[in-house]
């Protein structure tokens, strides 16, 4: 279900906002940022873009896939010139939790955390969604109720894992 929990949050997105993804690895991220693609209407294969650090994709509204995880310091995030990516796409940045001193204000921040087996089904996640800015703020309730209904049992296909 982290797949249909990206497509839900796709359908509130509008261009010039900014996604941060933080959680562990293998907690879904890059699940994630599939689903939000293909709620954009990206039709290409999203991959994970860890060693090539961005990936652009065209939908409905321009897709910026952002993997950080290999930034060895904050100059390296400063250098890519992140504020000329933000204007005219949805950006989302894996492991932006790093990189917060240079990402704007107004940001959807998302957590992701494999729940241990015995408080959950195998591979349930549990998603934090913390709203920064005004550009969220008025958002971020309808889309808390978007991203329960997509993550509850029966809502999708995919195992019914979320």
């Amino acid at each position: 279900m982290t797949r249909a929990i990206g497509a839900a949050i796709a359908s509130r997105l509008e261009c010039g906002d900014v996604i941060v993804l933080a959680g562990d690895l293998g907690a879904g991220k890059t699940v994630l940022a599939q689903g939000v693609a293909a709620g954009l209407g990206v039709s290409d294969p999203v991959v994970s873009p860890t060693f090539t650090i961005m990936r652009e994709y065209e939908g409905r509204i321009r897709f910026n896939h952002l993997d950080v995880y290999r930034l060895d310091r904050l100059q390296e995030a400063i250098d890519l010139g992140l504020e000329e990516l933000f204007a005219d796409a949805v950006t989302l940045i894996e492991w932006g939790d790093g990189v917060r001193a240079v990402l704007p204000s107004d940001r959807l921040e998302i957590s992701l955390a494999l729940l241990p087996p015995d408080q959950a089904e195998d591979d349930a996640r549990a998603v934090t969604l913390e709203a920064h800015g005004p550009r969220w703020i008025d958002r971020v309730a309808a889309l808390a109720v978007d991203v329960a209904a997509a993550a509850a049992p029966g809502a999708s296909s995919e195992s019914g894992r979320s």
